[in-house]
């Protein structure tokens, strides 16, 4: 019974996690642009939209969702579920917020999903030995800290424009998989110190990666379509934290060929899909422009 209500618990999860984006999104473009040289009056306005600090509201109780449904059920299992969440994004943005999902969204939206749950069932139940390697975990973090500035950068040096809010988004998704990670070590330092492991410098990283996600959040509404950054938001730090768990905490790996086989193939089907779901240049521009006209009509 205590899986069928963690099975529950995590599509109630994906389906408050992608409305709070959606929300988010509609405050972000009621905004100002996000500038980061002045964060402070930036978040003022990002929580003065009611859409946003709604959308804010329903992340947390995605997050709660979340934590409830891992307690409940096998992480696996919970992984798939929220793996199929990924198409509620094309069912919200067409039915509940008026966005236009052309067939390469969808295409992308589905390979996605059925790739992430590959995964999920190709990857071994359970979780590693307990403990991390400080080395691993440096390295690790590190790593992803360089890839996620390399993305914030990106529209500073050049990058077609049509391509930032993608670009933010995958570096948003980074971020969280950074912080994800850093709280995994914080509780197993806990763990094994009590409260006093709450002043280990993993508190430190976990802040500091949220903070600059939060920003990068915002401005990957902003500038990109909605449907697009959600799904590659939600899929890179899905992927980061699960290479997190293999490379710091020694989660298992598949061990029989097919296993690896169904590992490497949902890996490339989550590459393919993220490919495919940004929408096609020429209509995003063409949107851009519809809404550009229409705010200067009014």
């Amino acid at each position: 019974m205590s899986t069928q209500i963690g099975i529950a618990l995590a599509f109630l999860c994906a389906i408050a996690a992608n409305l709070g984006f959606f929300y988010k999104h509609r405050g972000c473009n009621e905004v100002p642009t996000i500038d980061v040289k002045h964060p402070l009056a930036s978040a003022k306005a990002l929580w003065g939209s009611k859409w946003f600090a709604a959308g804010m509201g329903l992340g947390f109780v995605g997050w709660a969702l979340h934590v409830g449904a891992i307690a409940m059920a096998p992480l696996s299992t919970v992984q798939v579920v929220l793996s199929g969440g990924v198409v509620l994004i094309a069912v919200m943005a067409d039915k509940l917020f008026g966005f236009s999902v052309d067939r390469r969204q969808w295409w992308g939206l589905g390979l996605m999903a059925c790739g992430l749950a590959l995964l999920a069932f190709t990857m071994p139940g359970g979780h590693g030995p307990g403990g991390y390697s400080l080395e691993a975990m440096v390295a690790f973090e590190g790593v992803l800290l360089g890839l996620g500035g390399l993305l914030l950068l990106g529209p500073r040096t050049g990058a077609p424009a049509e391509h930032h809010g993608i670009m933010l988004a995958a570096a948003t998704g980074i971020l969280f998989g950074v912080c994800n990670v850093a709280v995994k070590a914080l509780t197993e330092v806990i763990g094994m110190h009590g409260i006093v492991g709450i002043l280990s410098p993993w508190v430190v990283v976990a802040v500091l990666a949220s903070a600059t996600a939060f920003y990068a959040s915002a401005m990957s509404l902003q500038d990109g379509d909605a449907v697009s950054v959600i799904a590659v938001t939600g899929t890179t730090a899905n992927i980061a934290c699960i290479a997190g768990g293999i490379i710091v905490f020694g989660d298992p790996m598949p061990q029989d060929l097919l296993g690896i086989a169904g590992t490497a193939l949902a890996f490339i089907m989550v590459v393919v899909a993220s490919a495919l779901t940004p929408a096609p240049i020429r209509s995003t521009a063409a949107a851009k422009a519809g809404v550009a006209l229409g705010g200067a009509a009014a």
